[in-house]
């Protein structure tokens, strides 16, 4: 698979080579990019659900992730093997395929708002259990939950970005929120690695659980209009 994987990256790469653009219109493109980079970033900070919703999803995943010291908990702790490890690997998937596949038969929520808030404190509850159980057929449990309840608050926070944004923001502000959600992922694993490095893997992902439940209540004092939103069938603008 590594190969293929290898092999599909190189033939991408020889395709992408013959295409030439005038130094002109390369240095328009990369002002424009940059133009509408910032106005995507000035939006976000103009709207607080926005910057609200984003900021749940940046520190959720930079502190409450757990998925970087799976091996050492399938090694050190839970003692299950490769196997084991890549059920535990499996279940936040199968967590939050099931789970999007129910809310996507249910009829609309009507207090989204709460129901984001109430799913990242889930999510970081989930991962507290986690960092704690010493039994393998828990740590299935509470990963699925983890995966269930970080599908629900995607969701939500997708839908209410699409919403508040106008068409002619919308690209813009998908760009910055994907930034946000790409960088916040790989400094979650630096993070959970070096957390774990001094003070051991137990710690660094409770911790992480605490640190997210603390960033859900931070998101709730001060942008209190998050708790607000209704039902995402209707106009949030």
């Amino acid at each position: 698979m590594y190969l293929l994987d290898a092999l599909c990256a190189f033939f991408f790469f020889l395709l992408v080579l013959p295409i030439r653009r005038s130094s002109q219109k390369r240095e328009q493109t990369d002002e424009s990019t940059w133009k509408s980079l910032i106005a995507g970033v000035r939006f976000v900070f103009s709207r607080k659900v926005i910057l609200a919703t984003i900021t749940l999803d940046l520190f959720a995943v930079l502190l409450g992730g757990a998925t970087a010291l799976m091996p050492i908990f399938a090694d050190q702790i839970l003692h299950v093997g490769p196997v084991g490890l890549g059920w535990m690997r499996a279940m936040p998937a199968i967590g939050a395929f099931g789970t999007a596949l129910a809310v996507a038969h249910l009829p609309p929520m009507k207090q989204a708002g709460r129901t984001l808030l109430w799913c990242v404190s889930g999510f970081g509850i989930a991962t507290i259990a986690f960092g704690l159980s010493k039994a393998f057929w828990l740590s299935l449990g509470v990963l699925f939950f983890v995966g269930a309840f970080d599908s629900v608050s995607v969701i939500i926070r997708g839908s209410i970005v699409q919403l508040i944004t106008p068409d002619e923001m919308r690209g813009r502000v998908s760009s910055v929120n994907n930034i946000f959600i790409g960088t916040s992922n790989e400094f979650g694993a630096l993070e959970s690695g070096l957390t774990a490095a001094l003070f051991g893997p137990v710690v660094s992902v409770v911790a992480g659980g605490i640190g997210t439940i603390l960033v859900v209540l931070g998101v709730a004092f001060r942008w209190p209009e998050t708790r607000k939103i209704g039902a995402l069938d209707r106009n949030l603008r």
